[in-house]
């Protein structure tokens, strides 16, 4: 029996996922058109005996995270429970608290996975690694290969070239060390329990010793500076290298990253959720690398149709008017995009509203498309004392005007603009 583990975090993460994360938390927000963990939960539903899903983190339990358990278990049929903790333990700290519950039913081996990544998830290529490596015992992470300067942002893995096992493992190193990284994305055996019990008895004792004023928690664990830092060069941690898509889901410009990676994955996973081309219906434009997810429950007002695509994902209830442009961008539900409106590299909030001849246009953040091991950049939100160019948010229910341009810009929810701006943080 296998189990799995997601770490969803809490309110206090995904700042820079803002003004999104103020209307629904950062794991539920719609990537390629469903929730973020739903990819997720998807990819450990198609392993075989996997007996439960776990989702660990410090939210409070609130009406759209039970809707969408609820809903996610009777579409994925498995097995869904949230553990909320008490406060932000640690990637370690959380699954060493509730181990009763992991280790309920005696699983052989889980999957513990960070949700705010993007991944074609190999879990069963993981497990067929861990059965050809080391042994019964041995712990696995996933990996893959990023350049060197990018590398310096991830934790790095130096490997053994022939047994794949884990030498050395540093937490965003200072200097160079391994094109390697982290995915995020671990395979452990019940016995990590023992290593995660072995640094809690550790933080005890040294907070006793050090008569700690309450502020430090010994339950804080942290996998993989407290973990894996140890664990590297004693013959149980190994490294599957992936050479499938990954990204971090850190800004609201990578999820629109993320969400071009899913769409291109949906050709094979999911092609019913893709749109296409109907007599007299929108333009979707785009090829297989690129496409188009769009709800069956958009409206689209027509003459001339509006050309939709690449990598565009529509909401539920979202009116588009004729002559509309979409192209990289998420529209979310209950959105209207008036008459030849045009979005561009931007995601649109629920409830908002782009008027007739306005243009929302935002500065991708891709990684460079001339290197094959570049990652998305986790940009800071200013630099230099300015706004560092990036995608155009639209919070929720904002309203545009006709005939402006918003650009580089970032819209708190429910404002109602009257001009033009340009690389602005509109409060």
């Amino acid at each position: 029996m296998l189990k799995a583990v997601i770490l969803i975090g809490g309110p206090q993460k995904g700042t820079r996922f803002r003004p999104l994360s103020f209307e629904v938390p950062k794991p539920l927000f719609p990537v390629a058109g469903v929730p973020m963990l739903q990819h997720h939960i998807e990819a450990c539903s198609k392993i075989p005996n996997m007996k439960e899903v776990l989702l660990i983190g410090f939210y409070q339990p609130n009406e759209e995270l039970n809707r969408f358990i609820s809903s996610v278990q009777q579409d994925l049929k498995v097995s869904v429970r949230y553990l909320q903790e008490y406060a932000a333990l640690g990637t370690g700290g959380g699954i060493y608290h509730f181990r009763d519950q992991i280790l309920s039913g005696s699983p052989e081996a889980f999957f513990v996975m960070n949700a705010d990544v993007c991944s074609e998830f190999p879990l069963q290529d993981m497990l067929n690694f861990q059965k050809e490596h080391g042994d019964a015992h041995s712990f696995i992470i996933l990996g893959t290969t990023a350049n060197r300067t990018q590398s310096l942002n991830y934790g790095c893995i130096v490997e053994n070239d022939q047994t794949s096992e884990v030498l050395h493992y540093v937490e965003k190193p200072g200097t160079f060390v391994s094109d390697v990284i982290n995915c995020g994305i671990y395979l452990f055996t019940p016995d990590i329990f023992e290593h995660i019990g072995a640094v809690f008895q550790k933080n005890q004792k040294e907070l006793i010793d050090e008569q700690s004023n309450g502020w430090l928690r010994a339950e804080v664990i942290r996998l993989e500076q407290d973990i894996f830092t140890t664990l590297a060069g004693q013959g149980k941690l190994y490294v599957h290298k992936t050479d499938h898509f990954w990204s971090q889901i850190k800004s609201a410009g990578s999820a629109i990253y993320a969400s071009r990676l899913y769409l291109n994955q949906y050709h094979k996973t999911h092609p019913e959720r893709l749109a296409t081309r109907r007599d007299g219906g929108a333009e979707i434009r785009g090829h297989y690398f690129y496409s188009c997810y769009t709800s069956p429950y958009a409206i689209l007002s027509l003459p001339p149709p509006p050309q939709l695509g690449p990598n565009v994902s529509i909401g539920t209830g979202v009116t588009i008017g004729a002559g509309v442009r979409v192209r990289e961008s998420i529209v979310l539900h209950g959105a209207t995009l008036q008459d030849h409106s045009c979005v561009l590299n931007s995601i649109v909030g629920w409830d908002s509203t782009v008027g007739k001849w306005s243009r929302v246009e935002g500065t991708p953040s891709d990684p460079n498309p001339n290197d094959p091991y570049a990652k998305i950049d986790s940009e800071t939100l200013f630099r230099d004392g300015k706004l560092t160019p990036s995608i155009t948010i639209l919070g929720c229910d904002v309203t545009i005007p006709s005939e402006v341009i918003i650009l580089n810009s970032i819209v708190l929810p429910h404002k109602d603009l009257n001009r033009s701006f340009k690389n602005q943080i509109i409060l």
